[in-house]
C-alpha cells in the first residue's frame, strides 16, 4: 500500500507536477497493490492556487490554462485508470479540482467535518478534472447542475447522502480507516479489481450488448489467472484464498 499526501491545500505547479509524477510511478509499480490519496491539516485539496493562476493570467492569458493538459488531465487519468484500487482519504475541505480528484478515486473515506464544493462558476469558469462527468454520475444530473451552477458548499453528511462519500468518520479516524480499507484491498484480487475498474468506466453510455461483450472478455482473461483458480480451490476446501496478482 502506498500513501500520497498533498502537503499544501492549494495546487501550485510544483505540487501538481509532483502529484502527477507520483501517481504515474505508482500506477506502473507492480509492488504497490493499493493507493491512498490524502491531504494535510484542515484541507484535502482546495483546487488551483489562485495567486499563481493570477500571475499566469497577467503574463499570458492564452497559455494560462496549459496546466489542464499538462497536469489536471494526467492526474485524473492516472487516478481513474490505475490498475489497482485508489482510496481518497478526505481529511478536510475538498473543492474545485480537489473534488474532481476525490471523485476520480474508487472509494472515499471522509471526515465528518469536511466541506465540499465545486467552486468553478464562482470565478467565472466551468469544471475541470473530470467533474462534469463524475459529479453527475455520483449525484445525478439534476443535483449536479445545482451544485455546479450555484456553487454552494455542502457537508460530509450531504456528500454521503448523495453518493459522493462512501464512509464518513470522525476527522481523527480518517487516516486509519482509509489505511485499513486500502490494506484490505491490497490483500485482495488486484487483477479482478483492475478489470472491474475498466468495466465500470466503459459501461457509461455503452449499449448493453457492448457491456456484455466486454464483461465476457474480462471474465475469460481472469479465468486464466492463478488468483481465480486458487480462490475457487480455496472456496471448495473452506480455506482463505491468497491473491498474488498473477
Amino acid at each position: 500500500m502506498a500513501t500520497v499526501t498533498l502537503l499544501r491545500p492549494a495546487l501550485t505547479s510544483e505540487l501538481k507536477t509532483g502529484l502527477r509524477d507520483a501517481l504515474e510511478r505508482l500506477s506502473a509499480d507492480e509492488a504497490v497493490r493499493a493507493v491512498v490519496l490524502t491531504g494535510t491539516g484542515r484541507a484535502f485539496c482546495v483546487g488551483q492556487d489562485l495567486a499563481e493562476h493570477a500571475d499566469a493570467l497577467r503574463a499570458d492569458p492564452a497559455t494560462a490554462f496549459a496546466t489542464i493538459d499538462e497536469h489536471y488531465n494526467p492526474i485524473v487519468t492516472a487516478l481513474a485508470t490505475m490498475p489497482k484500487p485508489v482510496v481518497a482519504a478526505v481529511n478536510g475541505t475538498c473543492v474545485g479540482a480537489g473534488l474532481g480528484f476525490a471523485l476520480a478515486c474508487d472509494l472515499r473515506v471522509t471526515a465528518d467535518t469536511a466541506k465540499f464544493g465545486t467552486a468553478f462558476t464562482g470565478i467565472g469558469l466551468t469544471c475541470d478534472s473530470g467533474l462534469s462527468a463524475t459529479l453527475a454520475r455520483a449525484v445525478g444530473a439534476a443535483r449536479a447542475s445545482e451544485l455546479v451552477l450555484l456553487g454552494e458548499t455542502f457537508t460530509a453528511a450531504q456528500a454521503a447522502e448523495w453518493g459522493i462519500a462512501g464512509r464518513v468518520v470522525p476527522a481523527d479516524q480518517v487516516a486509519s480507516t482509509a489505511a485499513e480499507l486500502a490494506a484490505r484491498l491490497a490483500a485482495g484480487p488486484t487483477l479482478a479489481y483492475a478489470e472491474a475498474k475498466r468495466a465500470l468506466a466503459a459501461s457509461w453510455g455503452a449499449p448493453l450488448p457492448e457491456v456484455l461483450r466486454l464483461e465476457g472478455e474480462a471474465q475469460a482473461r481472469l479465468g486464466l489467472t492463478d488468483d481465480h483458480r486458487g480462490a475457487v480451490e480455496a472456496f471448495l476446501s473452506k480455506s482463505k484464498p491468497v491473491f498474488q496478482g498473477a
